[in-house]
C-alpha cells in the first residue's frame, strides 16, 4: 500500500472527530484555592460548579415557565440551551470556563449513567400487566395511532425529499428516521404530563398512560430494529439482524429469568416485613450488569435497565423500596442534567430556514394525523369529541424517550448539528403548545359538578341516605362505625355506606381505582397490599350485618398521589350520588389529648374535596382513642350527640344529620342554639326559629331530641359556653361556616385550620382536654363554588321536606345544666 494512500485513510478515519487533550495530572485535584491555580481546571471542581448551576438555574427557570403553564420537559431544556452555543455559551470565553469541551465529557457521562437509573426507576413504576394484557379500547387507540402516525409521515417526507431543491444530504438521510420517531407515545413522557397537570386520576388520565403502554411495547421492538438498522458500518449484512436477535434473547431472559427471582425478593419482604439492604444493593447492581449486556448486544445501555425495571414488582414492598432510594436523585438531579446537557449541544445557529421549514411540516402533519386517528378511534368508544381532542393533545406529547433518540443518532453521526437542533427545538415547541392547550380544553373538575341538591337536609323521607366514608389507616374505623350506626339505618330510610380506602400511590406511576365485589379482598383485586386494609373492609362489613337488610356496603380503594386523590373521591361521589362525604381531619390525638401527628397532604386534599365536592361534606375530628372508642354495635351505650346551632345553611345541615340520629334508640340529641343579646327581631333569627321549630314537630313524643337556647352578648361567653359543654358529650355536628354575626368577631384571627370554620377549630384544638369526637359539616354548593369567607351563606331551599309550614311560634330559652347531662 502507497503512502499516500495510508495518509487518506488516517484523514478519513479521524474526519468530523474532536480530539481532547487532558493533562492526567490535573484533572481530579488542585489542592485547594490557596494553591495559586484555577479551581475550575479540577474536573471534580467543574463538574461540582456545572451541576450546581444546571440544578440552579433549571428550578429557576421551571418555578418562571410554570406560571405561564409549561412543563419541567420545556424548561429543563431551555436551561441547557441558555448555556449552550445557542445563547450564553456563545461568548467564548464563559463556554471555556464553565462548560468547556473536556468538561463536556465528563458532566454527559454522568447523566446519561443516571439516566440508565432513571427509565429503570420509570420502568419499576410502570404497570407492566397492562402492557401484556392491555385493554381493547386502549390496543385499538395505541395500534391505530401508532402505524398511522408511522406511515403517513413517512410518505410525505418521501415527498419532500423529492421536490424541495438543494435540500442538504445530511437532512434528506436523518429525515426518515426524525418522521419515525412521530409515532412514539411514550408512557413515561404521558405520564409526566398528566402527573405535572393533575389529570392521572381522570377517565383521560387512565385511558392514555394505558394507550401509551401498549404502544410502549410495539415501540421499545420497533426502536430496537432502528437502532440496529442505523449501524452503518455493518448496513446490508447480517449483523444487524443478529443484533436485534440478540436483544430479543436478552430482554427475554430478564423476563424468564429475573421476574421469578424478583417476585421471590418481594415475597420474602411480605414475609419479614421488611427489605434488606442486600436485596436492594443486588437490584442496583444487576441495573448497571443489563447495561453492559444491552451494549454488547448493538444496542443502547438503556434497552436492558428499562426492561429490568419492568419485571421489578411495582408497589410496596419491593417496589416502592427501590424507587424511594433512587427516584430522588434520579429524577431531581439526573434527568434534569440531561436535558440539560442536551439543551447544551442545541445550537440554534446552525439552522437554517428551509430546513426549519421541511421539519416542521413533518412534525405539524404528524401531529395532526395522531390527534386525528385517536379522536376517530376514541370516538368509535363513545368518547365526547372535546375528550378525544384532548386524549390525542396528550398522546402527543414529547420528551425524554424523543430526545434519547436522537442524542444517539448525534452520537452515530446519523443526525448533523443542525438537524439534531432543529428535532430538539421541534420537541420544544411542541411541547410548549400543548400543556397550556390541555388545560385550556379540559378542566376535570367540570365533569363532577352538580346540578341538583344531594345533601341531608332535602333528603326526602323514606329514601336510601348515602353516606361516602373515606379512610386513610384502621384507627379511622372505630369512630366511622359509631357514626354510621347513629345514622339509623332502617327498612323505610336505608343507608348506604360507600366505603373508600385512601392509599398513597408508592413505587408506582399508574393510579388504581378498584371497586371491591362481595368476597373480595384488596389483596386479589390490587395485587399487593396489606392485611390492615383487608381488615377495613372486614370491620364495616360487621356494620352491615348487624343492620342486615337496612343497610349495604359498596367498597373501593383508590392509590393514588394525594394531589390528585381528591379525583377520585369527587368520581365515586358523584357516580353514586353520596349526600355526604366524610373525610378524616388531618390532625390525630396522642392518648394525653395533645396533637399526635399531622398531616399536610391530607390536609391539602381535605380542601380540594371541599372546594369541589357534589355533596355535603363532613371533617370527622376523631378523638375516639381518648375515650376507649366503644362500638354502638355491640353495647347498649347511650350516645350522647349536641348540635352547635348560629345559622346558615351548614349548620341547617349539621341540623338535618342530628334530627336523623335522634331516631336511632340509642342516641339523645341536644341541639344548642345561640342567641345574640338584643337581636330578637332579626329576619335571620326568625327563619332559624322555623327550621328549628319544624323539627321538634318532627320529633314531637321523642325525649331524645332536646332544644336547648342560650343568649349570650359576645364571642367570649359563647366560647366558654361551648367549652363547658365538651365533657356531656360523645359527639358533637356543627356548620363549617356560620352567617355573619358579632359572635364569631375576634375568634377567628388564631384559626389554624380555616377548612374547619370557626367553632369547628376551636373544638379541634388541644386546648379541649376532652374525648369528644367532632363532625365539621358543609353542605353541598352547586357546582362546586367555593364559598367566600365573609360571605353570608343563604338558604333558599324548602326547609324539611314533607313538613307544613306554619307561622313563627315564639322562642322559648333554657340555659346549659352540665348537671342534667350524664
Amino acid at each position: 500500500m502507497s503512502s499516500h494512500s495510508h495518509v487518506a485513510e488516517i484523514r478519513h478515519a479521524i474526519d468530523n472527530v474532536t480530539l481532547v487533550c487532558q493533562d492526567p495530572h490535573n484533572t481530579v485535584n488542585v489542592r485547594g484555592f490557596w494553591s495559586g491555580k484555577n479551581p475550575l481546571d479540577s474536573s471534580t471542581s467543574l463538574l461540582l460548579v456545572q451541576l450546581s448551576i444546571i440544578t440552579f438555574v433549571s428550578t429557576f427557570v421551571n418555578l418562571w415557565l410554570r406560571q405561564i403553564g409549561q412543563s419541567s420537559v420545556v424548561s429543563n431544556i431551555f436551561s441547557g440551551i441558555l448555556f449552550g452555543p445557542s445563547a450564553l455559551g456563545h461568548f467564548k470565553q464563559l463556554a471555556e470556563t464553565l462548560f468547556p469541551l473536556e468538561g463536556i465529557i465528563v458532566l454527559e457521562t454522568l447523566a446519561t449513567w443516571g439516566l440508565m437509573y432513571f427509565l429503570f426507576s420509570i420502568g419499576v413504576k410502570m404497570d407492566a400487566g397492562s402492557m401484556i394484557r392491555p385493554q381493547r379500547k386502549c390496543m385499538v387507540i395505541g395500534s391505530s395511532l401508532f402505524f398511522c402516525t408511522l406511515l403517513l409521515p413517512q410518505g410525505l417526507t418521501f415527498l419532500l425529499i423529492r421536490l424541495v431543491p438543494k435540500m442538504d444530504t445530511t437532512l434528506q438521510n436523518a429525515l426518515p428516521f426524525i418522521s419515525a420517531t412521530q409515532a412514539i407515545s411514550s408512557s413515561a413522557v404521558v405520564g409526566s404530563l398528566l402527573t405535572e397537570l393533575k389529570l392521572l386520576n381522570t377517565d383521560i388520565g387512565r385511558t392514555a398512560v394505558s394507550t401509551a403502554l401498549f404502544c410502549d411495547v410495539i415501540g421499545v421492538i420497533m426502536s430496537a430494529f432502528a437502532i440496529a438498522m442505523s449501524d452503518r458500518k455493518n448496513k446490508g449484512t447480517i449483523i444487524p439482524w443478529l443484533a436485534v436477535i440478540q436483544a430479543a434473547a436478552l430482554v427475554l431472559g430478564i423476563i424468564y429469568i429475573c421476574r421469578p427471582f424478583m417476585t421471590w425478593m418481594r415475597n420474602r419482604a411480605e414475609e419479614k416485613n421488611v427489605v434488606r439492604e442486600s436485596h436492594i444493593f443486588i437490584i442496583f447492581v444487576l441495573v448497571l450488569v443489563f447495561g453492559f449486556l444491552s451494549e454488547i448486544s448493538s444496542q443502547h445501555y438503556l434497552l436492558g435497565p428499562l426492561a429490568f425495571g419492568f419485571v421489578v414488582p411495582s408497589g410496596p414492598p419491593l417496589g416502592s423500596a427501590v424507587v424511594a432510594r433512587v427516584d430522588t436523585l434520579a429524577t431531581g438531579l439526573f434527568y434534569p442534567t440531561y436535558l440539560a446537557v442536551t439543551g447544551l449541544k442545541t445550537n440554534i445557529f446552525t439552522i437554517d430556514f428551509r430546513s426549519c421549514m421541511v421539519l416542521g411540516a413533518i412534525f405539524f402533519f404528524a401531529g395532526c394525523v395522531k390527534v386525528g386517528t385517536v379522536m376517530l378511534a376514541a370516538c368509535y368508544y363513545e368518547q365526547t369529541l372535546r375528550e378525544a381532542l384532548v386524549l390525542g393533545l396528550i398522546l402527543n406529547a414529547k420528551g425524554i424517550t424523543e430526545l434519547v433518540m436522537y442524542n444517539i443518532w448525534k452520537q452515530t453521526k446519523l443526525l448533523s448539528d443542525q438537524e439534531f437542533a432543529l428535532a430538539v427545538v421541534m420537541v420544544v415547541a411542541v411541547t410548549a403548545c400543548l400543556t397550556p392547550l390541555i388545560k385550556l380544553l379540559y378542566d376535570p373538575s367540570q365533569q363532577f359538578s352538580a346540578t341538583k341538591r344531594s345533601t341531608i337536609q332535602h333528603l326526602k323521607r323514606e329514601t336510601e341516605f348515602r353516606i361516602m366514608a373515606c379512610i386513610h389507616t384502621q384507627e379511622n374505623v372505630p369512630t366511622v362505625v359509631n357514626i354510621l350506626e347513629v345514622s339509623n339505618a332502617t327498612e323505610e330510610n336505608p343507608v348506604a355506606v360507600i366505603a373508600l380506602i385512601l392509599v398513597e400511590l408508592v413505587g408506582r406511576s399508574t393510579p388504581v381505582l378498584v371497586a371491591h365485589h362481595p368476597g373480595d379482598t384488596i389483596q386479589s383485586s390490587i395485587g399487593s397490599s396489606t392485611s390492615k386494609s383487608n381488615q377495613i373492609i372486614k370491620a364495616l362489613g360487621q356494620y352491615t350485618e348487624c343492620n342486615e337488610e337496612c343497610a349495604t356496603l359498596q367498597p373501593f380503594t383508590s392509590i393514588s398521589h394525594y394531589q390528585t386523590m381528591h379525583d377520585d373521591i369527587m368520581r365515586v361521589a358523584f357516580e353514586k350520588r353520596a349526600h355526604i362525604v366524610i373525610l378524616p381531619f388531618h390532625k390525630t390525638y396522642a392518648i394525653d389529648g395533645t396533637i399526635g401527628s399531622v398531616n399536610r397532604a391530607h390536609q391539602s386534599l381535605n380542601l380540594s374535596v371541599l372546594e369541589k365536592a357534589p355533596c355535603s361534606v363532613g371533617i370527622l375530628i376523631d378523638r375516639g382513642i381518648l375515650g376507649g372508642s366503644m362500638s354502638l354495635l355491640t353495647s347498649q351505650y347511650i350516645y350522647h350527640v349536641a348540635v352547635i346551632f348560629l345559622g346558615g345553611v351548614d349548620d341547617a345541615e349539621a341540623l338535618a344529620y342530628g334530627s336523623r340520629m335522634a331516631s336511632h334508640p340509642n342516641v339523645d340529641l341536644t341541639v344548642a342554639r345561640f342567641l345574640l343579646f338584643g337581636e330578637e327581631n332579626c329576619k335571620e333569627r326568625r327563619r332559624d326559629t322555623d327550621l328549628l321549630e319544624e323539627y321538634r314537630r318532627a320529633h314531637v313524643g321523642n325525649e331524645r331530641f332536646v332544644v336547648v337556647e342560650e343568649v349570650v352578648k359576645d364571642g367570649a361567653k359563647l366560647s366558654s359556653v361551648i367549652r363547658s359543654m365538651v365533657d356531656c358529650f360523645d359527639l358533637m355536628l356543627v356548620g363549617m361556616h356560620h352567617q355573619d354575626t358579632p359572635l364569631l368577631s375576634g375568634l377567628g384571627e388564631w384559626s389554624e385550620c380555616p377548612e374547619l370554620g370557626i367553632i369547628g377549630d376551636m373544638l379541634a384544638s388541644p386546648d379541649f382536654r376532652c374525648s369528644l369526637s367532632v363532625l365539621v359539616v358543609q353542605q353541598q354548593r352547586i357546582a362546586g363554588k367555593p364559598i367566600s369567607r365573609t360571605a353570608k351563606p343563604v338558604d333558599k331551599e324548602p326547609l324539611i321536606h314533607d313538613v307544613p309550614y306554619e307561622q313563627v311560634r315564639s322562642s322559648w330559652t333554657i340555659t346549659v345544666n352540665e348537671g342534667n347531662r350524664g
